[in-house]
């Protein structure tokens, strides 16, 4: 019946000379219409990265149209590829509506959920302009431009068979091409099926000019042959001819789409040759491919834009990262806004090399737009991730989800590159690392541990701790001021915590990460992190709103610590001394007497520790105005080629701008985006033509073959002082020396020597780390220089 149906839909209208057809862009030059483009996605899947780019480079342009060309027709559409009737699916359909509106790429006509469409050239749903097709094809069919081809399926494998045997390659061979209309029409009444074959003109050659590929052109008759409009038997049309219609009747003036469509360009500017609709412009963009250089699937992870959506990337971030697959504004910039992206894009600039989708550099891209963020901005999507992970317990207060959200949110603000990793930190910070036993601990999950625990600190300080919560002693959030943790740098509990901390160290004589690594690892069960001070009221505000069993709370932490202690072996509960010797312990030895040697030699395990403060004579390293600084832009120097300008924010109104050696040793975006210390206080000079005003820290080995930044921790306030444990910072006396004092008395030279990083990479400064409010700075180069 629906076969009959459509048998009848094509032929009863034959003899009828007013099929009206109307090609809105008839007779007129395309570079002066308003840009209509469109996106048009089969809904038999997800929308992948490919499609996504191919969408976000058809709405810009348009929306760069609409700019251009205000209160005109110009447009971004959606039309939807349903012929494969077969795969298509509603579902499908509804999932690519669905993350294109996540990204943001609204369309000025297309289909709706609730109704068939909207907008002036509708419908705009293939399975739905059945008989605008049947129209088209009636009229070719009139003007002898098309003809009826009744081949049974036996026939024309019989025909490709004979022309693979001759060595021919496989094609129609016409034979109905100009058949007797006396057998047509028999066959007609006889019911034969049929298919409706495009008549390609004797000599046909097909040129376009792509923007993105250049001239391009195709011996149409050699190439292709009479090809199909209308598939026999359900008359179902097929894709290439409802492309070409829709294009044309939609007032379609630029394409852009994947190269892969780049051959179905032929039959399309035939069909629209033989309509007398003008051709779209064609922009044909070059794949994606994975980092193996292979076409981008299922296999190199993540494609679908639902899943960078579960898996907490920006919608923002998402366009920003794929406008740069193929395309740049000739500048060195790749964070973008929406509305910078739309200013910028030219179609003109996108490359046909292909692009390699790189997921470490998505990630950066999506965390520069998280920090442009403020808290109460992400903490929304922060919570949908907690949902997402079934954090959140059913039937939990409204708002205590929103403080957990919120805490969240600002605890892993700083170090998160999505807002999934806020979610994936909370939940690490909730939990407890430590392993049940000593003997637990593996040589290469736990190593850093294992090693730190076998100087022997950690016993002492665990031991210390716990004794200090059985006591009552150890200061704990509560309920009603954990939220103020979030709220106020300078909050109670962090003012309580540090003062319990400092008094510690103080009863176990111990300083520095010899005191601060054992602690972190006590109470929160990891060697690394954000500050404890904020870590322990998210415990507090957790209570009521995560599934308890995510929860170590403090008393079963202490339990656990204190059962861990007791598995210690003995030959690691306690500290391996140091031996150093002070300058004048070292003289005093050389002009010693003989008995004086001889007490040493009889009890040679004495050692004396000295503290090389005591010793030291230098100026002061407060001296130096070291600050926590972030890169906003890195570029090569033009004319040295060692040099990178560098554009720094250290706190101050305006960013500074310092020239650095380190081209030699990193690439531009390793350095980008990333936080460092900076020397503030340096007199301004040019270097090769460059103001310089700074200088950023850096680490390197004793040859200085090896080079790489000095990093503050991730959650360090930008343009804070970097400061030292046990050094008197305040005060008019460690006021930083003003910048011509520091060259005239060569300062930064006699401080240099004891500037260096100690076996774990940390740099100090005669024994003590570079601290800021966040914790120590670290570095990848252990017993090197800091300069």
């Amino acid at each position: 019946e629906q076969e009959e149906a459509t048998k009848n839909t094509l032929e009863e209208g034959m003899d009828d000379d007013n099929d009206e057809l109307v090609f809105p862009l008839a007779g007129m030059n395309l570079f002066d219409c308003p840009p209509r483009l469109r996106f048009a996605p089969s809904p038999t899947g997800s929308l992948h990265v490919g499609g996504a780019r191919t969408a976000l480079y058809n709405w810009l342009s348009a929306k760069k149209g609409q700019l251009d060309f205000p209160r005109e027709n110009s447009g971004f559409i959606v039309r939807v590829e349903d012929t494969d009737l077969a795969r298509s699916t509603k579902e499908s359909e509804a999932s690519v509506m669905a993350d294109l509106k996540w990204l943001g790429l609204d369309w000025d006509e297309g289909p709706m959920d609730s109704e068939p469409s909207f907008g002036p050239f509708g419908p705009y749903r293939q399975s739905e302009r059945d008989v605008i097709y049947k129209k088209v094809a009636r009229r070719l069919l009139r003007e002898g431009r098309a003809y009826r081809c009744f081949c049974s399926q036996e026939e024309l494998e019989e025909m490709r068979a004979q022309q693979e045997a001759a060595g021919i390659p496989p094609r129609y061979d016409n034979r109905w091409r100009d058949a007797d209309p006396k057998l047509v029409e028999q066959k007609m009444k006889e019911g034969v099926p049929y298919t409706v074959r495009f008549k390609v003109p004797e000599g046909a050659r097909v040129v376009i000019d792509d923007v993105v590929r250049g001239t391009v052109a195709w011996d149409a008759e050699s190439t292709v042959g009479d090809f199909i409009l209308l598939r026999s038997g359900s008359g179902v049309p097929v894709y290439n001819f409802c492309v070409a219609v829709d294009d044309a009747m939609m007032g379609i003036t630029t394409v852009v789409r994947a190269e892969e469509h780049l051959t179905n360009t032929l039959r399309q500017a035939l069909i629209l040759d033989a309509l007398g609709a003008p051709r779209p412009r064609y922009a044909h963009c070059s794949l994606i491919l994975g980092e193996d250089k292979q076409k981008l699937s299922k296999r190199h992870g993540a494609t679908s834009c639902n899943q960078f959506r579960l898996d907490g990337f920006l919608p923002d971030a998402m366009i920003n990262y794929l406008s740069l697959l193929g395309w740049n504004d000739g500048t060195d910039n790749e964070i973008f806004s929406r509305e910078e992206l739309v200013e910028s894009f030219q179609l003109e600039r996108v490359v046909k090399s292909p692009s390699v989708f790189d997921m470490d550099k998505l990630k950066w891209v999506n965390s520069q737009h998280m920090k442009a963020m403020s808290v109460n901005d992400l903490k929304d999507l922060v919570k949908e991730q907690m949902f997402l992970e079934e954090m959140i317990v059913d039937g939990a207060d409204s708002q205590g989800i929103e403080n957990m959200a919120f805490s969240a949110t600002a605890l892993a603000k700083q170090m998160m590159e999505t807002t999934k990793d806020a979610a994936l930190n909370a939940k690490q910070v909730l939990g407890y690392g430590l392993p049940p036993s000593f003997q637990d601990m593996s040589s290469d999950e736990h190593k850093e541990a294992l090693d730190m625990i076998k100087m022997g600190n950690f016993f002492k300080i665990a031991m210390a701790i716990v004794e200090d919560f059985e006591a009552g002693k150890l200061p704990l959030p509560n309920a009603d001021d954990a939220m103020e943790s979030f709220l106020d740098e300078q909050g109670n509990y962090a003012g309580e915590y540090k003062d319990a901390m400092k008094k510690l160290a103080k009863s176990v004589k111990t300083k520095g990460r010899n005191f601060f690594h054992p602690l972190r690892l006590a109470l929160t069960g990891e060697m690394s992190g954000q500050d404890v001070a904020k870590q322990l009221p998210l415990l507090e505000l957790s209570k009521g709103v995560v599934v308890p069993d995510m929860i170590i709370e403090i008393p079963e932490r202490m339990q656990r610590l204190k059962d861990f202690c007791e598995s210690i072996p003995e030959e690691f509960r306690n500290p391996i001394k140091a031996e150093t010797k002070s300058k004048e312990n070292t003289a005093s030895s050389q002009s010693s007497t003989s008995g004086d040697s001889a007490a040493a030699q009889t009890n040679p395990s004495t050692t004396t520790v000295v503290d090389p403060w005591e010793t030291y004579t230098g100026p002061p390293i407060t001296a130096l105005d070291i600050r926590v600084g972030k890169v906003l832009k890195v570029w090569e120097h033009q004319d040295a080629d060692k040099l990178y300008c560098e554009e720094i924010d250290v706190g101050e109104e305006t960013p500074r701008q310092v020239a650095s050696g380190l081209r030699p040793y990193l690439k531009a975006e390793d350095i980008e985006g990333r936080h460092v210390l900076v020397l503030c206080n340096l007199k301004s000079r040019n270097l090769v033509g460059f103001p310089s005003h700074g200088m950023v820290l850096c680490a390197s080995n004793s040859d200085h073959t090896e080079v790489r930044l000095v990093s503050p921790p991730v959650d360090a306030k930008i343009g804070e002082r970097v400061t030292l444990h046990d050094v008197d910072f305040s005060g008019e006396a460690a006021e930083p020396f003003a910048e011509n004092k520091i060259g005239k008395k060569k300062v930064l030279q006699a401080l240099a020597p004891y500037l260096v990083t100690n076996d774990y990479g940390i740099p100090e400064f005669l024994g003590r780390p570079f601290m800021t409010s966040a914790g120590a700075c670290t570095s990848p180069i252990p017993k090197g220089s800091v300069s």
